[in-house]
């Protein structure tokens, strides 16, 4: 009988702890399913402000207007809100910087997943990463002095704020985000499919093109639109060097303003709350945050497209 009442005690201390235990996994899983709507929560407070901050500005300004107006002169008694200005001038940028981005950020992953040493790499890495942690504003004078009078030396006529100068450095900013991405994707293409190009001839050069890049295209897509991302949404650097003058153009020789650029020169005025030129921030906010949403979402579509599956 003692036994018994032994065996059923040590039962019963079993089931607890094991209840025990699932309480501790339901609070642990509550903690982390509270972070991660973190970030859910955040995007729809900024989605909830920019939109209903918009829906006031277009009641007085007709959307057709808006995306049709080919003048951007909001704080002018003769107020233009055609956002195509300021899109120009931020599509101007961003070409401008992945021209530079896309190229020498692929070269460098494939140096550092398929040529370079390990010892190489360990240092080259890092210091090729802490360009993305210089503040953007520091690009942004040396886009300024620097750059725009070298490249002043080469075309003279080139004025002083240009979208030129902004663009190259903004591409050099951004280079570690295609070159770190694009790298992590390529060296987690399975060994095997390297020792089997070695085993069929190929030399080094022709494995990493004709094997390891298609298998990581999915990454390197994703690090491509993370760059893009990336450009259409700088603000600093193209508010000290491109100029912040409304131009409908996509010649970058010429100033001008980009979406956030302008948020930045209006949120630091004088304009008073809840006028139709300070409502303008929203709509080009929202406006923004659409095209940075597109991008995402063609991330998403091109890394499910182009995924390998091994």
């Amino acid at each position: 009988m003692e036994k018994r009442l032994t065996g059923a005690a040590r039962l019963a201390q079993l089931a607890q702890i094991k209840a025990s235990r699932k309480r501790v996994d339901r609070i642990i899983e509550f903690v982390l399913l509270s972070a991660a709507c973190v970030s859910v929560f955040t995007t729809l407070g900024i989605m909830y402000v920019l939109i209903s901050e918009s829906v006031v500005f277009f009641k007085h300004v007709p959307l057709w207007d808006f995306l049709t107006d080919s003048q951007w002169t909001p704080l002018f008694d003769d107020a233009h809100f055609g956002i195509a200005v300021l899109l120009a001038g931020t599509l101007s940028s961003s070409l401008v910087a992945l021209l530079i981005a896309i190229p020498v950020g692929t070269i460098i992953a494939i140096y550092l997943s398929e040529f370079a040493e390990h010892r190489i790499r360990e240092v080259l890495k890092p210091v090729l990463e802490l360009l993305s942690g210089i503040p953007t504003i520091i690009y942004g004078f040396f886009a300024l002095l620097f750059v725009t009078p070298l490249i002043q030396k080469i075309y003279p006529d080139l004025p002083t704020f240009n979208v030129l100068s902004a663009g190259i450095v903004m591409g050099i900013m951004i280079i570690p985000y295609v070159s770190s991405l694009s790298e992590d994707a390529m060296r987690a293409v399975p060994m095997s499919l390297r020792e089997g190009s070695y085993a069929m001839g190929a030399t080094r050069f022709q494995t990493a093109m004709r094997v390891i890049v298609p298998a990581s295209i999915s990454g390197i897509a994703s690090a491509y639109i993370l760059g893009v991302s990336r450009a259409v949404g700088e603000t600093m650097i193209l508010a000290v060097a491109a100029g912040m003058q409304p131009n409908l153009t996509l010649n970058p020789l010429e100033p001008a303003a980009t979406v956030t650029s302008f948020i930045v020169q209006v949120a630091l005025g004088d304009l008073p709350h809840g006028s139709i030129g300070y409502q303008t921030i929203f709509a080009a906010g929202l406006t923004l945050l659409l095209i940075t949403l597109l991008f995402n979402l063609l991330g998403h579509w091109m890394r499910r497209r182009f995924r390998e599956a091994y």
